[in-house]
């Protein structure tokens, strides 16, 4: 396992077989969005996108939260939860940046990512885990809009993210009432993919982050690229999209090696090329 410098203490970072670690680290805040840290997420995005020994992204949080979301009690003391010491139009293309640069990159980059959910995901914390094209949860973790709570109308894609998982009455629901969900409802809504035992969250995680990290990384861009795609649209353009993208895997080291090892009865090893 490799430590990575961040340069902010509030965002941890390791690479280990491929699969880059991504950890919230302001567990006395439950990972609220506060400091640095969304300014070395957005860093550290940014190069796992072009980094080749990264195959697989997992964000997660320190201690027993996902993420709170954005940091209210800094905003109590400001005064103002969105301008700070900005003009209202910096303040408003400041966060676009910032929103572009992290949950934007999370959904966009062509690499698997996985959201590890070990507490409460709330706020722009749930849509940066919605923004992921994975979740796994501890069965004691739950989800929460929680925007209404504080006056706010939502920010980081989430209206977006969870308008495409569940439809636009549930979304409207967990929006306007700020209701919260729990981990096994969240499995039965298709929040989340896995649910299971807090004793076991770090070894499922780690068993589904390594069988991404070992998956054949060609394919996978172009899985990412067809399914986001599909998300909006027309379905010419999907089939289009999805005919060129199967031919150039043809292409590739890894069917090649695939499909041998489908008749020596055996388990493919991808390489990425």
């Amino acid at each position: 396992m490799t430590a990575i410098d961040t340069g902010a203490e509030e965002l941890l970072a390791d690479l280990d077989e491929g699969v880059l670690t991504l950890t919230l680290n302001r567990p006395q805040a439950r990972n609220a969005m506060g400091g640095g840290m969304t300014t070395a997420l957005a860093a550290q995005l940014a190069a796992a996108e072009l980094d080749p020994a990264v195959k697989c992204i997992v964000l997660t949080g320190a201690g027993k939260a996902f993420c709170a979301g954005g940091d209210v009690k800094g905003m109590a003391a400001r005064g103002d939860g969105t301008v700070g010491d900005n003009t209202i139009d910096g303040a408003i293309h400041r966060q676009r940046l910032n929103q572009r640069a992290t949950a934007g990159k999370l959904f966009k980059m062509p690499k698997p990512t996985l959201a590890a959910l070990p507490g409460a995901a709330a706020g722009a914390g749930l849509s940066l885990a919605l923004a992921c094209d994975m979740r796994i949860m501890s069965s004691d973790a739950i989800m929460t809009t929680a925007f209404a709570k504080v006056g706010f109308s939502g920010d980081y894609g989430g209206t977006y993210f969870l308008t495409q998982l569940v439809g636009s009455a549930k979304a409207r629901e967990l929006y306007y009432l700020s209701g919260r969900v729990s981990a096994e409802e969240a499995l039965r809504l298709g929040l989340t993919n896995w649910v299971c035992a807090p004793e076991d969250f770090a070894a499922r995680t780690r068993e589904i982050a390594l069988s991404l990290a070992q998956g054949p990384t060609v394919a996978f861009r172009y899985m990412k690229e067809n399914l986001n795609r599909a998300m909006g649209g027309d379905v010419d353009d999907c089939l289009d999209l999805e005919a060129t993208h199967h031919v150039h895997c043809g292409q590739t080291a890894d069917h090649r090696e695939a499909a041998k090892a489908f008749v020596d009865k055996r388990t493919p090893v991808f390489t990425g090329r």
